[in-house]
C-alpha cells in the first residue's frame, strides 16, 4: 500500500485541493486509491504522531486509524491532505523559525504504516505572506504568541527541509511554491492522487476560477477545448496568459500591515524566500515543481 500525505502548509490552498480529490472519490476508488474526509483524521493523526514518540506504529494503532477512516474496500493507496498535519497555525513558527516540529512529525507519519510506501507533499510559501494567514487562521493568538520571539527576516524555508531530509532518510518529497500552484494545479492534484498525467479528473480549473473573471475562465475553457495542450508547458503558458488579461486584482493583491514591518523588509523576506526556494530545488532528496 502507498500513503500519500499532503500537508499543506497553510495558507497555500485553502482545502482547495482535498475538495478537488474528493471531487473525484468515486473515479480514483475504482483504481484503488482512497480518499477520506480530513474530519476523519485531521485530529486523529496528529495525536497519534506525538504519542508513537518516533517508534513505529504497531498493527492495533493502524487499524484505529483504518477504522476511523471508514474504509472498508481494498486500497492500494491512501491519500492524506489537511494544512495542520505539520502544526497548528499558532504552533507554525517556533524560536527557530517556521514549522519546528516538521521533521519529526514527518518522521511519525512515516513509521504510522510500516512496510507501506509513504510520500510526502508540501506547498512552500512567502513568509511575508505567511506569517498574516497564521494570524487570520489564530484568531485567538496575538503577533508576538505566532512570532514566537523569531525575526521576520530569519524565517527561512531552507533549514526547515535540511533538517526534514537528514531526520527522514530517503523521503520521497515533492515541493512546490504556492505562488506557482495555478499553473501547475492539474499536475499537483494527479501526483498527490498517484494517477498518471493525462488521468482526466474534475476540478482542473477549481483554483483558476478564483483568480480570474467569469468571462476569463469560460474563455479558457473554450480555449482548451480548442486548443487541447500535448505538453504540460503549452498548458501553463496558456494558463498564465489567461490569469494576466483576466485577472481579479483583489484576488491577487495582498496588504501586509504587521508592527515593525515595511516595503523594505517584505522585500527582503521575499528575495530571501527565492533563494530558498533554488537550494531546495536542487537538493537530493527533493522533487520540486515548477512551471
Amino acid at each position: 500500500m502507498q500513503i500519500a500525505y499532503h500537508l499543506g502548509v497553510h495558507g497555500t490552498d485553502d482545502d482547495r485541493l482535498v475538495r478537488a480529490l474528493l471531487k473525484n472519490r468515486g473515479t480514483l476508488a475504482a483504481q484503488g486509491i482512497a480518499v477520506p474526509s480530513p474530519r476523519a483524521y485531521r485530529q486523529l493523526l496528529p495525536k497519534v504522531a506525538k504519542t508513537l514518540r518516533g517508534a513505529p506504529a504497531g498493527p492495533d494503532t493502524r487499524q484505529v486509524i483504518l477504522d476511523a477512516l471508514g474504509e472498508d474496500g481494498p486500497v492500494e493507496r491512501l491519500v492524506f491532505s489537511h494544512d495542520s498535519l505539520l502544526s497548528f497555525p499558532v504552533n507554525a513558527i517556533g524560536p527557530d523559525g517556521l514549522y519546528p516540529t516538521a521533521p519529526a512529525r514527518i518522521a511519525a507519519y512515516a513509521n504510522l504504516f510500516p512496510g507501506a510506501g509513504a510520500e510526502f507533499f508540501l506547498a512552500l510559501k512567502n513568509p511575508a505572506t505567511l506569517v498574516p494567514a497564521l494570524l487570520e487562521r489564530a484568531a485567538e493568538a496575538s503577533y508576538d504568541m505566532i512570532m514566537s520571539g523569531s525575526s521576520p527576516a530569519n524565517l527561512r524555508w531552507a533549514p526547515v527541509i535540511r533538517r526534514v531530509l537528514a531526520q527522514v532518510p530517503g523521503i520521497a518529497l515533492t515541493i512546490w511554491c504556492a505562488e506557482d500552484l495555478p499553473l501547475l494545479w492539474p499536475e499537483v492534484i494527479r501526483a498527490i492522487a498517484g494517477v498518471g498525467a493525462g488521468e482526466p479528473l474534475e476540478g482542473d480549473y477549481d483554483l483558476v476560477g478564483t483568480l480570474i473573471t467569469e468571462e476569463g475562465l469560460a474563455a479558457l475553457k473554450a480555449f482548451f477545448e480548442t486548443h487541447a495542450p500535448r505538453r504540460v508547458t503549452q498548458r501553463r503558458r496558456a494558463t498564465a496568459a489567461f490569469l494576466e488579461k483576466y485577472a481579479r486584482p483583489e484576488e491577487l493583491e495582498i496588504e501586509i500591515a504587521l508592527p515593525g514591518w515595511t516595503e523594505a523588509l517584505v522585500a527582503a523576506m521575499t528575495g530571501a524566500y527565492d533563494e530558498d526556494c533554488a537550494e531546495i530545488a536542487a537538493m537530493a532528496g527533493v522533487t520540486f515543481l515548477a512551471p
